[in-house]
């Protein structure tokens, strides 16, 4: 064998080398620093990197390069995005006699690019991953043989760069799945856990979210003389979001009612805190009350919330109340003076849905509508008020008929109990 033969031979052994390692790495960085350190010895050249490819903004990007901080650049631009462009081998002997070298990252850090291989790099598809970029062979120009070495391994980091890059989304996926399910479970539990006993009154509560956390909220509290305030609440959206502006607007609701029990105060002090928080085109629709059980009675106001539906027994009739002020968020300095009071008797109620309810929409693209949950609400009106809740729910599933949910459904019913 000659001396020759015996060099291909050894360096044919560490391609296989470096393929064996690259299957037993499954941490995408681990895998690129392996890529950069081993093919800048198997080509003896001082610098390489790997540019990952993103197809859908057309840019490369470095997250190891040996000698360099990380870049990204243009995929249609310099070498590397020539070969992006080529899908094919370019092999630079002066990088500086090429018009498509850009000479700045030499001037930032100092180093002086001579030659260059820039190598693509496919998946198990033939779809391009990336490019492998190595820099100055310490001997000279690269020849058709490290060409063919430097071929030789990018076939096999292709495939591996794919398979790390499936493995890093899965586990992001995973690891996003568990904090929304964190999230969720943090929403659930601002919901009140048990509906509240309340001498002569009947409340109850739904929220079911159309994503894993959702933008509505409802609630009820207890105040130091026997009243109970009463919410619900929709932020603009669904979603991780919207879920974080309702549960600091709840806890919003929750301080401020504790200084006052002003329902047009809670409202403005809320909005205005709300104001500083949120961005534009970010709002929040809230129904608040304060009911009054011994004076049979509910004082209330809607920041953009609609509609409130009333139920008059002795008429068997609805009112639909609607909103009183501007959504909460929108604008500082508002004011929500236009405060009413319901009076109930006996067998009256009252019912707050967020949109999601009269907006649910079948597969002809019909609507549930207000009509509809009030004619479940008037079929249901001597049940106790979370029956009405779960079948007014259940309803509006039915009508859906399988399609996807588009919106959080939420909503409370305050129904005036008929004596026994």
């Amino acid at each position: 064998m000659t001396a020759h033969e015996d060099k291909t031979v050894r360096d044919l052994r560490q391609v296989l080398d470096i393929s064996r390692a690259m299957v037993a790495t499954e941490e995408l960085d681990s895998l690129l620093g392996l890529i950069v350190e081993r093919s800048m010895q198997l080509l003896d050249a001082e610098r390489a990197t790997v540019f990952l490819y993103d197809a859908q903004s057309n840019e490369l990007t470095s997250r190891v390069a040996a000698g360099a901080d990380a870049i990204r650049v243009p995929a249609d631009r310099g070498i590397s995005g020539a070969t992006i462009q080529s899908s094919a081998t370019i092999n630079v002997p002066d990088a500086y006699a090429d018009s498509r070298f850009n000479p700045e990252i030499d001037r930032s850090t100092g180093f002086r690019t001579r030659n260059i291989l820039s190598v693509p790099l496919h998946d198990y598809q033939g779809r391009l991953v990336g490019v492998l970029q190595v820099l100055n062979r310490r001997s000279g120009p690269f020849g058709d043989y490290e060409i063919h070495l430097a071929e030789s391994l990018a076939a096999q980091a292709g495939v591996a760069l794919q398979r790390a890059k499936l493995i890093e989304h899965f586990l992001e996926k995973q690891q996003m799945e568990r904090d929304m399910g964190i999230a969720r479970d943090i929403q659930r539990n601002l919901l009140p856990k048990e509906s509240p006993e309340i001498p002569g009154f009947e409340i109850a509560g739904l929220s079911d979210p159309a994503d894993e956390t959702g933008g509505d909220t409802y609630d009820f509290m207890r105040l130091a003389d026997g009243r109970w305030t009463v919410a619900v609440a929709d932020a603009t959206g669904h979603g991780i979001g919207p879920a974080l502006v309702v549960a600091t607007m709840r806890a919003m609701l929750r301080a401020v009612s504790l200084q006052t029990c002003d329902v047009p105060s809670v409202l403005r002090t809320v909005n205005d805190l709300l104001n500083q928080d949120l961005g534009d085109g970010r709002f929040v629709t809230c129904f608040f009350g304060v009911l009054d059980p011994k004076g049979s009675s509910l004082t209330y106001a809607s920041a953009g919330h609609g509609p409130i539906l009333l139920y008059d027994r002795s008429k068997d009739s609805f009112a639909e109340g609607c909103g009183t002020g501007l959504p909460l968020g929108i604008m500082e300095g508002m004011d929500y003076c236009g405060a009413l009071t319901r009076l109930f008797s006996p067998g009256d109620f009252a019912v707050v849905t967020t949109d999601g309810f009269f907006e649910a929409t079948n597969a002809a693209g019909e609507q549930f509508g207000i009509e509809h949950i009030m004619e479940q609400l008037r079929r249901d009106r001597e049940l106790p008020a979370d029956k009405m809740i779960s079948n007014l729910h259940a309803a509006v599933m039915e009508f859906a008929g399988g399609c996807p949910q588009a919106d959080d459904l939420t909503a409370i019913v305050i129904k005036h109990a008929v004596p026994r």
